[in-house]
């Protein structure tokens, strides 16, 4: 999921903005919106143009928090997964039950999208009730460290793609900049070549990752959340890799827990591909102050609200990494606010069809992977 927290940046969010000097992107594909200005933008300073947007957005009330949203969301999304378990136990003699598994992996995505929200703070007012329904909704419902993914996302909000910082685009089975690759060995370089193809199997995986991940970071902690965290991930294991094989015949539990990982994977992995990958990497030297480093390196999905509820809010990128608190169910609103203010300022505001942005997410891959990236000075 997708991201989310853990180190705070160091440089501060006021920092006067100063023009990208070496930002690593792609030549755009037709009737695409530009990602830098062609002159170093003007006007108030960059803690005054946040202030004034924060104004704004404040002053049409798209803080206040939604608590009937989540009342009716959060249950009935519980309730659709509750339904899914009956139907297996009513469908075990038949391979319809396969068949439930796919839908069993969409609504694991949507409970994972909540603790998202969660880890935002946009759930519920305190702390504490926040941090319980992502610990139930991650840990129990969908199976990643609450914790492991918390502090990971936090980096990820301060530091967004920045190549070194951001660890949503550490280099791994792909390499996103120019520098990765020149760190790669001649395997890793090959295998770069072709890291556009190779990106949509290894989203299938992304579940098997989140396990492992959150297994190892459980295991290297001492702490009694640490075991709170593991005791809730035993009851996952429990619940979507044991009861399976409890009601359903052998080969079609193994079919079950198989399809709904890997779909799970891909619904998220899917999700958070089209945010960040693609837009410019912007150097931690490069004083864009935060405003301006949060709108240049996200880019918003187009499309009606069922497009919102797909990707769990994270449609509005832009205005998400601005504001992350904002309730999820008020970002949509908040765009109009944000698109006009940074038309403004001339500062560029990226909004894509999902089919777009995907295309150009491919392309960014593909452009990296064979060493055509661009720097723009």
């Amino acid at each position: 999921m997708p991201g989310p927290p853990g180190a705070p940046s160091t440089k501060s969010p006021w920092t006067s903005h100063r023009h990208v000097l070496t930002v690593a992107t792609l030549p755009l594909a037709e009737g695409c919106m530009q990602t830098e200005p062609a002159a170093p933008p003007t006007g108030p300073s960059a803690r005054e143009d946040f202030a004034e947007l924060s104004r704004r957005v404040r002053a049409d009330g798209l803080f206040v928090r939604r608590g009937g949203y989540y009342a009716v969301t959060i249950p009935s999304t519980i309730g659709a997964l509750t339904v899914l378990a009956a139907a297996v136990v009513l469908l075990r003699n038949t391979w319809w039950s396969v068949a439930v598994a796919a839908a069993v992996a969409f609504v694991m995505a949507q409970l994972s999208f909540i603790g998202h929200d969660a880890g935002h703070r946009q759930v519920l007012a305190h702390r504490r009730g926040n941090d319980a329904v992502g610990l139930v909704l991650a840990n129990l419902l969908s199976g990643f460290s609450f914790g492991w993914w918390l502090s990971k996302h936090t980096r990820h909000h301060g530091h967004t793609n920045v190549d070194g910082s951001d660890p949503d685009i550490v280099a791994g089975a792909l390499v996103y900049t120019p520098r990765q690759v020149g760190r790669r060995g001649t395997f890793g370089r090959r295998f770069a070549r072709t890291q556009q193809i190779a990106v949509v199997p290894l989203l299938f995986l992304e579940a098997l990752n989140l396990h492992v991940a959150s297994i190892a970071a459980l295991v290297r902690r001492r702490d009694r959340p640490a075991l709170v965290e593991a005791g809730l991930l035993i009851g996952h294991v429990g619940l979507f890799f044991v009861a399976p094989f409890l009601v359903l015949a052998p080969v079609r539990a193994v079919l079950f827990v198989v399809v709904t990982q890997a779909l799970f994977g891909f619904y998220l992995g899917i999700s958070f591909l089209v945010n960040h990958v693609g837009m410019p990497s912007p150097t931690a030297d490069d004083e864009l102050g935060f405003l301006r480093r949060q709108v240049v390196t996200s880019r918003n999905l187009s499309g009606p609200r069922l497009t919102g509820y797909l990707f769990g809010g994270l449609d509005s990128q832009i205005e998400h990494h601005l504001f992350p608190t904002m309730p999820r169910a008020n970002l949509r609103r908040a765009r109009a606010v944000v698109r006009e203010f940074c038309a403004e300022r001339g500062i560029p505001y990226r909004e894509q069809s999902p089919w777009r942005a995907y295309g150009e997410v491919l392309h960014h891959l593909r452009a990296i992977g064979s060493g055509r990236a661009s720097v723009v000075a």
